[in-house]
């Protein structure tokens, strides 16, 4: 029987931008990123890569597609709203967010969330 779980596992999503997603990714977040037959490789500290893929008509994903585990999300987000990054706001009382944009207390981790350069969702969260 043929199994998957010795495969190297990896995910993806679409941008709009390759140019303007190295951009942010490399220069904004400091990840390590590479190029390979027209599309970007972000390599992750655990040594994964998560795969972004051009595409002509993107849409956004409407739910977080990559989440940064932090050993402190207030300092993270003070230093990525230094370097432009925004955070998004939400008035939901399940993941309600402060005036930085951080979720505290609502059942789940401390969590803020903000949006790259072509909509796709991703969050810094408390180590847990």
């Amino acid at each position: 029987m043929l199994t998957l779980k010795d495969a190297k596992a990896f995910s993806g999503f679409s941008v709009k931008d390759l140019p303007q997603a190295r951009k942010f990714y490399q220069q904004t977040l400091g990840l390590n990123v590479s190029e390979e037959d027209g599309m970007l490789l972000l390599h992750l500290a655990d040594r994964s890569d998560v795969l972004l893929y051009p595409k002509d008509n993107h849409q956004p994903a409407t739910y977080t597609v990559l989440n940064f585990p932090v050993d402190d999300v207030e300092k993270t987000v003070d230093a990525l709203t230094q370097s432009g990054v925004q955070f998004e706001r939400y008035d939901d009382p399940s993941y309600k967010t402060d005036a930085k944009g951080i979720s505290r207390d609502n059942g789940g981790p401390v969590i803020a969330w903000f949006k790259d350069p072509s909509g796709n969702i991703l969050s810094v969260l408390e180590k847990m």
